[in-house]
């Protein structure tokens, strides 16, 4: 049987005032897709340059990832920083524990899912 992974994640900016809680199935790509402003130019995560992971779970169902983010959204700052803190007590930028960081640019006609081929 194949196992399946979705995440759900916390990101902060440099300066660990905003944080911003995601899901997705493929953490790498999100990473990337939040360093690099990928998609909406508007976004949250892309005004505030937030992209520094600092907490994630893996979970084998989407519908749990979905749900955790979600009771995790409805969090006071607090709480959340908790979480962090049991995890990662430094608040320690594991974004090059999943990928190669800062990520190359990747040309976006090569992106595929499995693979990434820098410009």
């Amino acid at each position: 049987m194949r196992q399946y992974n979705f995440y759900t994640y916390i990101l902060t900016t440099a300066s660990k005032k905003v944080l911003y809680v995601g899901v997705t199935n493929n953490l790498e790509r999100r990473l990337y897709e939040h360093y690099y402003g990928v998609g909406n130019k508007d976004s949250f995560t892309n005004k505030y340059k937030c992209y520094y992971l600092v907490w994630y779970e893996r979970h084998q169902y989407v519908n749990h990832a979905i749900e955790r983010e979600k009771e995790i959204k409805g969090w006071l700052r607090a709480k959340k920083e908790k979480l962090i803190n049991e995890e990662n007590p430094q608040w320690r930028f594991m974004n090059s524990d999943i990928m190669e960081w800062p990520p190359k640019k990747i040309c976006h006609s090569e992106r595929s899912e499995e693979s990434y081929t820098p410009c």
